[in-house]
């Protein structure tokens, strides 16, 4: 059987973690990595295969079986997904999670009209952390469900501390607040605020001569991203940000606290722990591909999302061999 056949558009630091992924599956093949930049200034690290611009994609047809998108929420995937479903079975990680099913309804319509299967929203919030939502409403419809972020570090609320003048540099936290954990976990079932569930931790390099007090204060007060929480900001030095905050840690919790039908207190809990957010990401990404391309051999089009995908599809293995190693 031949290998899955990938393509990358897209090649920041989730384009690398799917290049890497796709390393550790052996039933796929890496075809082409595709940029806006120039192609010759990007160096990727499987042999044999080459750099193109993204303009070139459309030559591939026929080439590629699934290609997987690693732009931007915001402008990047709005643009990209619905123009590749006109050639290619696609995965994308968009999460604006206000503007999913606007999303949904383009990207479904060009892919139906081109018979393509395009899975949306790939990821671990939207994704995984989604699934575990749905189940433990589903498993426990008496109850509450709680959604922790953190400890990890946030890309858009890191952006946007050092788009504050006199920031040269910066590094946002979310950490979920250990009270309001427990108390959840105790079965106590509590209405928790934005603030009571979340705090966060900004770590700030100067531009020399800026006023760290308007800073501290414009950080705190800023709404959207720290109005609602409580904020703290450390003011640390290049280098001392440079050693102690290179990497992209995150992970989170998702917890259903519900009564059975007997009454009795019952907690169902998924957890991640992770050392770099785009690498596993990426490989959730991966693992998503495999089943669009399953699902399009099957005959299946148009737009779907980890709800309507079961899991036996994401791995290689055939379903006789899940029922005798995993069920």
């Amino acid at each position: 059987m031949r290998k899955i056949r990938i393509g990358i558009v897209g090649y920041g630091n989730l384009g690398r973690g799917v290049e890497a992924a796709i390393s550790q599956n052996p039933d796929m093949e890496l075809v082409g990595v595709f940029t806006r930049r120039e192609p010759s200034s990007i160096h990727i690290h499987t042999e044999g295969v080459t750099v193109f611009h993204v303009n070139e994609a459309v030559n591939f047809k026929g080439e590629i079986d699934v290609m997987i998108l690693c732009g931007g929420s915001a402008t990047d995937l709005p643009e990209q997904v619905p123009y590749f479903a006109q050639w290619f079975h696609t995965i994308d990680s968009f999460d604006t999670h206000a503007k999913i099913p606007e999303f949904f309804d383009v990207v479904d319509q060009a892919a139906q009209e081109n018979g393509r299967v395009s899975i949306i929203s790939v990821g671990w919030d939207p994704g995984l952390f989604s699934l575990n939502r749905l189940l433990g409403e589903s498993v426990l419809p008496a109850g509450s469900t709680y959604t922790f972020w953190g400890d990890g570090l946030s890309q858009g609320h890191s952006d946007a501390v050092r788009r504050i003048n006199g920031v040269k540099h910066a590094v946002q936290y979310t950490l979920p607040v250990k009270e309001a954990v427990e108390r959840v976990r105790n079965g106590e079932n509590p209405e928790l605020s934005t603030r009571e569930k979340h705090a966060r931790e900004c770590w700030v390099v100067l531009e020399d001569g800026a006023d760290q007090t308007a800073i501290e204060t414009e950080i705190k007060e800023m709404p959207n991203y720290f109005a609602e929480y409580d904020t703290t900001v450390h003011f640390i030095s290049e280098e001392e940000l440079k050693q102690q905050h290179a990497g992209m840690p995150h992970g989170g919790f998702v917890i259903r606290s519900g009564e059975s039908g007997d009454g009795d207190k019952q907690i169902l809990e998924f957890s991640l722990k992770l050392e770099s957010n785009p690498m596993f990401t990426s490989s959730v990404l991966v693992a998503y591909a495999r089943a669009a391309y399953k699902l399009a051999g099957m005959g299946v089009k148009g737009a779907k999302t980890v709800f309507d995908i079961p899991f036996g599809l994401l791995s290689p293995k055939s379903p006789a061999e899940l029922r005798k190693e995993l069920l």
